[in-house]
């Protein structure tokens, strides 16, 4: 006989809590994860996406709240995809966050660090400086959506977003009046903002040629906005200024190394400019430089750890894949007198990239991408590095690389957790590794 199947609208208890933040129920033989539910509640659930017997869900109503649970902030919470916990306090937040990621050492066989580094902690609102943004015309409505995507893959319809820096927080209603206004709403399919510590961008992706009117009202509010705007047609290559047409330099500061970084709208960049400026100094602090000390920047990107380190006086070499990132870093190293720095560009996202392939080094700094780095972290002894530093992302692919390390004769030494992205399920981490022994089977 087959099973019957799961229908909305049923009362459910959550068991715990997964490492996507969600709530976690067995029922007549499915996998509920539920959004906006905490361990011990019961919520009425409605099934979002059905994969086999595992099934996406989101708390409607909640019976016996969590005694972490407190009111959302935004009244799109729970639905839409910008943040996924403004239900639970920062306080457990973090400490759901680091659980998981000490979980996930445990289940890659990496021994629990010597110790664990204090939470790095920032703004929980108006922190994003960057984000991407969907926008969905609806024909019958005559309207525009303009936010983050919702779990089930629509556009939020939020008018604000107390998680956006000030220059785009309330954006989100102007948006939706310009877009609408514009002769091709329905070929606009998203934007990216982005902010310095002066000056905002917005880069609008159209797949369709505006008229000389568009063309009119996007200047028109660009410079009622005080915004820079960006066109862009195709792929990243086709990114032009609309006005001005000359854009001011978009800019961050290392205020603690006497830095200043520029960067374009699409260039990656940390979201949040306080976690950011306290990881810098706290990976520094981990790898201990020392003048002369020859250290490897690895996915360096603009330099965001790289120029501190020259500044330190270490003999410090940046690698990145993109050639566009490698030239802005070169370029900062100008602009902050330290252009002696060498930035070279190597596919570290290869597999066939071994870390042999590198200079050696007394030190390494990994700040991958999501994916990780498992490559290099399978050949990191052969650099001779005894002090590896590595930022994540993604903690399970970090596991996965502490694991790589630990058979290269590393020891997971200190690790913790940065609140990068608060109210998401986002866990952003550093660990610092100690070569202690020669690798397994040397």
């Amino acid at each position: 006989m087959a099973r019957k199947r799961f229908a909305s609208d049923q009362w459910v208890t959550v068991e715990a809590l997964n490492d996507e933040g969600q709530g976690l129920a067995q029922v007549e033989g499915y996998t509920l994860e539920i959004d906006n539910a905490l361990p011990g509640e019961a919520v009425r659930v409605a099934v979002l996406k059905r994969r086999g017997r595992t099934l996406r869900c989101l708390a409607l109503a909640v019976q016996k709240g969590h005694p972490d649970r407190i009111p959302a902030r935004c009244p799109q919470a729970g639905r839409c995809g910008g943040c996924s916990q403004q239900h639970l306090t920062p306080e457990h937040q973090r400490s759901a966050k680091q659980a998981a990621l000490a979980a996930l050492y445990e289940a890659a066989g990496v021994r629990p660090p010597a110790r664990w580094l204090a939470p790095l902690l920032g703004p929980a609102w108006g922190y994003r400086r960057k984000a991407r943004l969907g926008v969905r015309y609806r024909p019958r409505e005559g309207d525009v959506l303009v936010g983050f995507r919702e779990r089930g893959g629509w556009v939020s319809k939020a008018s604000s977003c107390p998680v956006l820096a000030p220059p785009f927080a309330t954006l989100l209603g102007p948006l939706k009046v310009l877009i609408r206004s514009l002769s091709i709403p329905d070929q606009i399919p998203q934007l990216e903002l982005a902010a310095g510590d002066e000056g905002a961008a917005v880069v609008l992706r159209h797949l369709a040629p505006f008229t000389d009117e568009d063309l009119d009202q996007l200047r028109g509010f660009a410079e009622a906005q005080g915004l820079t705007l960006y066109l862009q047609a195709g792929g990243p290559d086709t990114v032009t200024p609309l006005m001005p047409v000359v854009p001011p330099l978009l800019t961050y500061a290392l205020p603690e190394f006497r830095l200043a970084f520029a960067f374009e709208p699409l260039d990656f960049t940390q979201v949040n400019s306080e976690i950011n400026q306290q990881m810098v100094s706290q990976a520094l602090e981990l790898l201990a430089p020392t003048p002369g000390m020859k250290v490897l920047d690895l996915f360096c990107g603009l330099g965001n750890f790289t120029l501190p380190l020259a500044r330190l006086g270490a003999d410090v070499q940046g690698f990145e894949g993109s050639e566009a990132l490698v030239a802005r870093a070169k370029e900062n190293a100008e602009r902050n007198g330290l252009g002696t720095v060498p930035f070279a560009v190597a596919d570290l996202y290869s597999d066939a990239f071994a870390a042999r392939h590198l200079p050696k080094a007394e030190a390494v700094l990994l700040d991958p991408p999501r994916s990780g780095a498992e490559a290099l972290c399978e050949d990191l002894a052969s650099t001779g590095a005894r002090r590896v530093v590595y930022v994540s992302c993604n903690p399970k692919t970090l596991a996965r690389d502490a694991a790589a390390l630990q058979r290269q004769g590393y020891r997971l030494e200190a690790s913790g957790i940065m609140d990068m992205f608060p109210h998401t399920n986002h866990v952003e981490s550093m660990a610092l590794f100690i070569r202690t022994a020669p690798p397994s089977g040397a």
